[in-house]
Order: structure tokens, then C-alpha cells, then sequence
């Protein structure tokens, strides 16, 4: 990507790539009495993790239903108890999570002068507790909710491109997730992509992706 494109929308995936997606601190937290070595419970995090993601491939259905199902099969595939339905309390603390660090920063340097977007897997009495906390404006917030669509589904993507009534040349997609975003973003096309090193997923090559340390060098690569 050249250094000095100017995308016509800057796309960015939320959970983790802006706001701090806090479910792996969470879940060792609250299951520390229940799994107290630590190589098991970086072993259950992982878990959770991966069946959250089975969990958005199929037909769509809420995202209460998405956590709770999740931490429910991880749970019987550690052999400890699942209480309570507590895959709510994940639920109901999403949209108390505030933005990385360097987030604020970064975006304020462009909000004026790219329009931003976002594509969400939240539903829509979370997502906007979450954008309210990153202090800049966007243009169009889209959720799995209202799209009735989760990531990595290329649905998600054209759902999102349709409704902008952009090419997907035109957009430039930031993800800190290849599996959820950015590979699906290649496959619909859009050459334009920045992977945020987070350090919750591996770079992966082969997808046209820019890597960058944080948001705060996106300015630089859209030429601000």
C-alpha cells in the first residue's frame, strides 16, 4: 500500500483493534479458583477464544448467545463447571471497555478529513457505550445486529461496502484480527489493509497487509 494512499473511508474492526477487548482478562479472573495453574488457564483462554469464533460461523443469532455458548463449551471441554449463565457477566461488561492506549490519539489526527467507519461483532445496545469512549466521530457504525452478519462472513464485509456505496478499492480496512477481518477483506477485494500488532494474533503474510505498532501510525499511512 503506497504510503500516501487516501482511502475515500478508513473501516476498522472494534473489539481489540480499538476498544481493549478485555474477555481473556475476564475469564482469568473469574476462573482463578477454578483453574489455578497457569499453563491451563492460557490453555482455556485460547479455547474460549477459538469457540467464540466457531460460534459466528453459522447462522446468526445474538451475541449474548455467542459468549454464553462459548465460555459454556470451553468450560465442558475443561471439565469444570459452567455457573449460573455466566457467560453474561461478559456480556453485560463489553461496554464498559475503553479504547487502547494509543487510540484516542491516532484517530483524532484523521477524523476530520477520512471518514470513519466501523464494522462491529456486538449487537446494538453494546456498540455505541464503546464508540462513545474513542472521542471522535464516525460516520456509520455497523453491527453484526443490525447486519444480521458476523465476521469473518464476506456477507459482513458486503453488507458493509453496499450500504457505504463504495468499491472496495476505495476503502482501507484496519483489523488487529487476520482470521476475523482482514483476510476476508482480501477476498472481497479490498487491497487496502492494516493489521495492528496486538499481539493476540500472528502476522500472517500472503494478505496484502501493512503492519503497524498501534493506531497512533495510521496518520502516516494514509499521508497525514
Amino acid at each position: 500500500m503506497s504510503d500516501m494512499m487516501r482511502p475515500k473511508y478508513i473501516t476498522f474492526d472494534c473489539y481489540g483493534t480499538l476498544t481493549n477487548f478485555r474477555m481473556g482478562a475476564m475469564a482469568r479472573e473469574i476462573f482463578a479458583d477454578r483453574l489455578p495453574e497457569p499453563a491451563h488457564m492460557e490453555g482455556f483462554v485460547q479455547d474460549f477464544g477459538a469457540y467464540r469464533f466457531d460460534e459466528v460461523l453459522g447462522a446468526w443469532k445474538p451475541y449474548a448467545e455467542v459468549i454464553c455458548s462459548a465460555l459454556e463449551r470451553t468450560c465442558r471441554r475443561w471439565g469444570i463447571e459452567y455457573r449460573n449463565n455466566e457467560g453474561m457477566r461478559f456480556y453485560e461488561a463489553v461496554p464498559s471497555w475503553g479504547p487502547h492506549p494509543d487510540v484516542i490519539e491516532g484517530l483524532a489526527k484523521i477524523a476530520d478529513k477520512i471518514p470513519l467507519v466501523i464494522y462491529s461483532n456486538a449487537d446494538d445496545r453494546q456498540i455505541m457505550s464503546n464508540v462513545d469512549k474513542l472521542e471522535v466521530p464516525f460516520h456509520r457504525v455497523f453491527t453484526a445486529d443490525s447486519c444480521r452478519v458476523y465476521k469473518p462472513r464476506l456477507a459482513a464485509f458486503e453488507a458493509m461496502i453496499d450500504s457505504l456505496d463504495c468499491r472496495p478499492e476505495e476503502i482501507l480496512h484496519v483489523s488487529s484480527s487476520f482470521r476475523y477481518d482482514l483476510i476476508s477483506a482480501h477476498l472481497m477485494g479490498i487491497r487496502n489493509k492494516a493489521f495492528v500488532a496486538r499481539n493476540h494474533e500472528p502476522w500472517c503474510t500472503g494478505y496484502g497487509a501493512t503492519e503497524i505498532a498501534d493506531i497512533r501510525a495510521l496518520p502516516a499511512l494514509v499521508g497525514l
